[in-house]
């Protein structure tokens, strides 16, 4: 596998010969903690590759009393929870993972912990980090797996970073640098619902890509505003929204409010996506857990995670890496200009993303009905193919053929209810 790094113009991730690289993510944060290595980490990783997925993220130190329970391998992470003391049968098995992923081309974006080891707020804890032992723990974990080229380092873990008059954030920098002074590779961060990496860490060298963790409290989070703040800030880094809301998981974390359905999470993604993001990444409530009869759930997780891994919005992100990758990627550019009725607000807000050139144009319309008046002035060429791409099942539609003129005007069909409308350039 080739390792990941940021294209020239610093918006995206390319692989090292420099082809366009989406992330398509999904989360299992307690995959190392809590799956054995013979049936059901193959199990998962396998089920991940067929569904498109590329990049698999995973908590080192986990969340659930990853520093309390064994692994079903007998093996806890640390000796007497010090950070300093790594049990390294714990961390060969994470190597065998590691390579799991290889052999099966996916990326392994690892968290060397999760937050309530360093701020506890909430969860089992206990803390056990300072800026002395994250920087060990880091060159340890720089050291020890610097050779693979298919992971992705990502330091937090869902916390705030100044908290109650205290500043962790020279933690989370001392474990980065460590890392950084062994391993050359791709590292982010991951933050607190609601907020984004760029809030705390944008200016720091060690930070190469930012991300969002939108979250599960409402429904019609903006992410988009989010996501293209960080696309026009300086210096110029990719961002993604790494955490948006879960598949199944309640909405708000209250039972009487529903879940999040595929359709939540598709106007979630495909709007974050348009508005600059480099990529997604998916979730399901019981997947992350790894849920099951050995394990109490966790905000009323209801199905175990082997019966929640063919889940409808499992199948359907798919569709969007493929959509992204169809066209010219690396010069797409957020534009809402290209329409000209308006763009809405909340559950109606309509998304545009075109060809910096003027190739090509798509369009985000979250439900039905809403007409769009588009201005075909923005792209390049004489004659225009339109095409309504549906996001539940990746299929292509073409509408018609349309000359050079001020705008068009499109309605999708009453079914849905989101739609993407491809408007691309003939010549």
């Amino acid at each position: 596998m080739q390792r990941l790094k940021v294209s020239d113009n610093q918006h995206y991730l390319v692989t090292d010969d420099d082809q366009p690289f989406f992330w398509l993510g999904d989360t299992a944060w307690e995959m190392l903690h809590r799956c054995n290595l013979q049936t059901e980490i193959p199990l998962y990783l396998d089920n991940r590759k067929a569904k498109g997925f590329n990049v698999i993220q995973t908590v080192i130190l986990a969340e659930q009393y990853g520093l309390q329970q064994p692994s079903p391998a007998g093996h806890l992470p640390l000796h007497d929870m010090d950070p300093a003391k790594p049990n390294e049968d714990y961390f060969a098995d994470v190597e065998n993972v590691i390579n799991m992923a290889v052999e099966r081309g996916l990326y392994l974006c690892l968290l060397p912990t999760w937050g309530d080891k360093v701020n506890l707020a909430w969860g089992a804890g206990p803390v056990i980090f300072n800026e002395a032992n994250a920087r060990i723990y880091g060159q340890y974990l720089g050291k020890r797996f610097r050779d693979y080229d298919n992971l992705i380092w990502m330091i937090g873990g869902d916390r705030r970073e100044v908290e109650g008059g205290v500043d962790y954030r020279p933690i989370w920098r001392a474990m980065a640098e460590g890392i950084k002074s062994e391993a050359s590779q791709l590292m982010t961060y991951h933050p607190m619902g609601g907020r984004g990496s760029s809030m705390e860490f944008h200016q720091d060298d060690w930070l190469q890509l930012n991300t969002w963790q939108s979250g599960h409290g409402h429904l019609n989070e903006p992410i988009w505003e989010q996501i293209h703040g960080d696309w026009m800030r300086q210096p110029t880094k990719p961002v993604l929204d790494s955490e948006p809301c879960y598949e199944d998981i309640h909405i708000q974390f209250i039972a009487e409010n529903g879940a999040f359905t595929p359709y939540d999470v598709r106007r979630r993604v495909y709007r974050g996506v348009f508005a600059g993001g480099c990529g997604v990444t998916y979730g399901q409530t019981s997947v992350w857990q790894m849920y099951s009869a050995e394990h109490d759930p966790v905000l009323e997780a209801e199905k175990y995670w082997k019966d929640s891994l063919d889940t409808p919005g499992a199948f359907q992100m798919q569709h969007l890496k493929n959509l992204m990758l169809s066209r010219p990627y690396l010069s797409r550019i957020p534009d809402q200009s290209i329409l000209k009725s308006a763009e809405g607000t909340f559950g109606n807000h309509v998304r545009a993303t075109r060809d910096a050139h003027g190739r090509y144009a798509m369009i985000y319309i979250p439900t039905t009905p809403i007409t769009v008046d588009v201005d075909l002035q923005r792209l390049e060429g004489e004659t225009f193919t339109a095409s309504w791409f549906n996001p539940r099942n990746g299929e292509t539609t073409k509408i018609g053929s349309y000359k050079r003129r001020d705008q068009a005007t499109f309605t999708p069909d009453w079914r849905g209810p989101d739609w993407v409308l491809i408007i691309d350039s003939d010549s």
